[in-house]
This record gives C-alpha cells, sequence and structure tokens, in this order.
C-alpha cells in the first residue's frame, strides 16, 4: 500500500473513533476543526439538520492575524467563532478535533472559544477547588513544609574543615 494511502486510512480510522460519541444539535452544535499548513478552519454543524449554524476560518481574518497557520491565528480563530456563535444564541458546542491531537492550534482554537463564552472543551475530570490542597496518593509521602534540603555542595561545604 501506498504510503499517504496507508496515512489517510489511520487518518480515517481515528476520525471515526472520535466522532462515535458526537453529535451535534440545534443546542449543543459539533465544533468541527480542519487544519491545512497555512490555514485553520472551524464551524459548528447541527448533525440532526445537516446544517452549518457558524464558520470562521483564518482565511476570512487574514488581514487580523497575517499568516494563519499559526497558534495566534487559531485563537483569533476561535474567538471569532465563540463571538458568531453567541450572535445566534449557542453558548455550548461538543468539540470534534477530528483525527488531529488535542495540542498546538487545535487546543488553541478550543481553549479561545471557550473563553469567549463558547464552552467547547470542558475537562472531563473533577478539578478540585481552587482553595483546597493535593492530598498525597497512598504510599506518597507529604512534602515537608518549612524545611530545606541541601544540595550536593552544600553538603560538601559543610563537611569541609574552615
Amino acid at each position: 500500500m501506498d504510503r499517504n494511502k496507508a496515512k489517510r486510512v489511520r487518518q480515517l480510522r481515528r476520525q471515526r473513533h472520535v466522532r462515535r460519541g458526537i453529535v451535534g444539535t440545534a443546542e449543543r452544535p459539533r465544533l468541527s476543526v480542519f487544519r491545512s499548513n497555512k490555514h485553520i478552519y472551524a464551524q459548528l454543524i447541527d448533525d440532526l439538520n445537516g446544517v452549518t449554524l457558524a464558520a470562521a476560518s483564518s482565511l476570512a481574518i487574514k488581514g487580523e492575524v497575517g499568516y494563519g497557520g499559526n497558534i495566534k491565528a487559531a485563537a483569533a480563530v476561535g474567538k471569532a467563532l465563540a463571538e458568531a456563535a453567541r450572535a445566534r444564541g449557542i453558548d455550548k458546542a461538543a468539540f470534534d478535533r477530528g483525527h488531529y491531537k488535542f495540542h498546538g492550534r487545535v487546543k488553541a482554537l478550543a481553549e479561545a472559544a471557550t473563553a469567549n463564552g463558547l464552552k467547547c472543551s470542558e475537562s472531563r475530570k473533577p478539578q478540585p477547588p481552587p482553595g483546597e490542597a493535593k492530598k498525597p496518593a497512598k504510599g506518597e509521602k507529604k512534602p515537608a513544609e518549612g524545611k530545606k534540603e541541601k544540595g550536593k555542595k552544600e553538603k560538601a561545604e559543610a563537611g569541609a574543615p574552615a
């Protein structure tokens, strides 16, 4: 099999795994991301009716960001998409990263959209309240507070005659 064909087969397999549990509705559309080398595109899709509700791309806001293939452009696209969604009365979305890893430009887009009012990249792990300290796991030692450990140099200096 051709290398590019094998790569595309793996991408489609990952994409199916990611999209298996994601369905966009009118209230909570699917936020689909496409990333090319030069630009990034995002759209809110209602899968039940087969309609694109809002879209944004680095190509459309080119004067604002300059080069469209970096994290700065992805964050601008996330912000523009969140504003378009807010204008349509949408405040939640199901994030569909496709076959891309959730890092770099894809992560920047999701975080910018979330920061501007479109909840799409919520963590699935329950986070402790900000004031609560993390408890050590079973078998872990609690870090000593107020004690300073001596480094190799300090130990050598302490043992050397003065």
